[in-house]
């Protein structure tokens, strides 16, 4: 489906014109007009319906592409990028055995329900404190052993009606926003420290109270940029490293 030419005020900021029809493409991703797997219109398409040169589209498809939110393949066009579980996890996940390697993991739902936003919840989500949220609460197991526990915490204003039953999920997490709730995830901030196991935490691990673990703090942004998901990752790291790759 072709999009409406903006008006002309709509197109003449101090931005360079290429950022701007980016804006405009990714507002049609993120509005859900173009989902995920939806194929594009031409660049010559665009550039008609929006008034500009084939070049200038052509670069905001080059940074929409950088961006992971459309994929360009030969023979195949343009189309709005699609998680599955193995992306997700090398883009998203990453733990590695002590050899260097790259691990899957399977994930077990404890617990998913609605609350409200705590000060810290709020702060990181960009809501305000009491707004509703749903809590996720899962275990990752690797080779077979439960070696990570999380706190997830999901915008209700971004994803409703979110719930997963307890028991083992068959996807990622930002695989099933992606189909169930069309959201995409696109990329994800970390902070890294040190922290003891409390009860809740030692009991999903079976370890003692008080085990040195990494704890992983992530935000989550969808394709418009909006934080969707916080996070808190408490692993133990005894067989496994948490791997950084700086470009």
């Amino acid at each position: 489906m072709p999009i409406a030419a903006p008006p002309a005020a709509a197109r003449l900021d101090a931005r360079p014109l290429y950022r701007q029809v980016e804006e405009i493409l990714l507002g049609r991703i993120a509005g859900g007009e173009w989902p995920p797997g939806h194929a594009l219109p031409s660049e010559p398409e665009l550039a008609a319906e929006l008034g500009v040169s084939q070049g200038t589209v052509r670069k905001a498809m080059t940074a929409l592409e950088q961006r992971h939110v459309i994929e360009r393949r030969q023979g195949r066009g343009t189309t709005v990028a699609q998680h599955n579980s193995e992306t997700a996890r090398y883009h998203f996940f990453r733990l590695r055995d002590l050899t260097g390697r790259s691990v899957v993991s399977r994930i077990l739902v404890v617990s998913c329900g609605h609350g409200q936003a705590e000060p810290w919840e709020a702060a990181a989500l960009g809501i305000g404190e009491g707004a509703p949220v749903h809590h996720l609460r899962r275990i990752r197991l690797l080779d077979g052993s439960p070696r990570i526990f999380e706190r997830c915490t999901l915008s209700a204003a971004l994803v409703p009606g979110f719930r997963l039953p307890p028991g083992e999920l068959a996807q990622e997490l930002y695989v099933h926003l992606q189909q169930v709730h069309q959201v995409t995830i696109r990329r994800a901030e970390e902070e890294l420290s040190a922290s003891a196991a409390d009860a809740e935490t030692a009991e999903a691990l079976g370890k003692p109270a008080g085990t040195p673990l990494l704890m992983v703090q992530r935000i989550a942004y969808d394709v418009a940029d909006r934080p969707v998901e916080v996070r808190l990752s408490m692993i133990d790291t005894e067989r496994h490293r948490y791997a950084v790759h700086l470009d």
